[in-house]
């Protein structure tokens, strides 16, 4: 029989959120269950932890203990945390002017359809007057697009989907697939033998969807945007970021 005081719960809930935040994304990604089993003790720890963690960068865990709270159902925590961070966890910065905080909001929450249209709406404010008038953005508009943004935009779907979405992902999909947009179609859940994915009834809207399934580019005027954005040199030195090691 083991000898000694038992071990209480917050310790357990503390154990394990140092293990989750502490560990490769693949470790991580073997104690989601865990975490969202490991109920209120796991939960008081969250708030305080976040202070302690980089806002500045992209890392999935913080996000996603995020989600956590905010899909526990208790209201004073969503409450709390929504006072405490009211622009989102995440800091990004806009040097086109725009307002990125509703975006997050809804990455925070998961409202992952609403996430991808806002997304769109702005890539063609980044794209320029002429993109937002006509409804969608030109591939060769996609070079004015500054980097800053571009960055930001691909952190916070980074930092709220488990690494598992963001220009970046879809870009590192398509390197796996040796550039061939074809083999890339499927892999996003974008086309299924043959044929496409019909918007917006036929995605899937969840975390559960293929990797890089989100944000949707319009790949029915062809590869030339897709190409441009991923192509992009912000986006082309986040994938060189996460090569280096940084957590995904």
């Amino acid at each position: 029989m083991l000898s000694g005081p038992p071990v209480s719960s917050t310790v357990d809930a503390d154990q394990l959120l140092e293990r989750f935040l502490t560990g490769s994304a693949r470790q991580r990604r073997s104690l989601l269950a865990s975490l969202g089993q490991a109920g209120s003790a796991l939960l008081d720890l969250i708030p305080d932890r976040l202070d302690l963690l980089d806002a500045t960068g992209d890392d999935w865990a913080a996000g996603h203990l995020i989600q956590l709270l905010l899909a526990s159902g208790d209201t004073a925590r969503q409450e709390a945390l929504l006072a405490r961070h009211p622009q989102g966890w995440l800091a990004v910065t806009s040097v086109a002017g725009l307002d990125y905080a509703p975006l997050q909001q809804y990455l925070m929450r998961q409202a992952f359809e609403e996430a991808d249209r806002l997304t769109s709406d702005h890539l063609r404010q980044l794209a320029g007057e002429g993109a937002v008038r006509r409804g969608y953005v030109y591939y060769s508009e996609v070079a004015v697009m500054p980097a800053t943004d571009l960055t930001n935009l691909d952190r916070l779907w980074t930092c709220y989907s488990q690494g598992r979405f963001g220009f970046s992902a879809q870009a590192r999909l398509l390197q796996a697939c040796q550039g061939q947009w074809e083999r890339l179609w499927p892999r996003l859940g974008w086309k299924t033998d043959g044929t496409w994915t019909r918007y917006p009834g036929s995605f899937q809207w969840s975390i559960e969807a293929p990797e890089g399934h989100m944000p949707l580019i319009n790949q029915l005027r062809g590869v030339r945007l897709m190409d441009a954005l991923l192509q992009h040199p912000a986006i082309q030195a986040r994938l060189e970021e996460a090569a280096a090691g940084r957590p995904r």
